[in-house]
């Protein structure tokens, strides 16, 4: 498989690891958004939030319990911080694998500027 997120999970591409287990791999992203810019990922390929289903949503589950705890580590939790998933090619998804991005540190107001 030629995907991208799937090489940084096998070590093939280079990445800053924030965590790691045998459900997901976190890691901090390379054009930040805000001061914390970390995303989340399944090391199990899964397309977008569209393939999500009964297989793999105790994987899923399992991250949203990862996010919240790299948001306390990263002390972003009591401040606030987004939690993203885009989803196909309207919605800028740029790598067909799901992820999450967990991003904080700053306020988030919309629209930005």
């Amino acid at each position: 498989m030629d995907c991208l997120f799937c090489k940084i999970i096998n070590g093939d591409i280079p990445s800053t690891k924030v965590y790691e287990d045998d459900k997901c791999y976190a890691f901090r992203d390379i054009s930040p958004q805000g001061p914390t810019h970390i995303l989340v990922i399944p090391k199990e390929h899964i397309q977008s939030v569209n393939e999500i289903n009964d297989a793999n949503k105790d994987t899923v589950g399992h991250i949203f319990t990862v996010i919240s705890k790299i948001a306390k580590e990263e002390g972003i939790a009591e401040e606030g911080y987004r939690v993203v998933s885009n989803i196909g090619e309207y919605g800028q998804q740029t790598v067909p694998h799901l992820h999450f991005h967990i991003i904080g540190g700053r306020n988030m107001k919309w629209p930005p500027g």
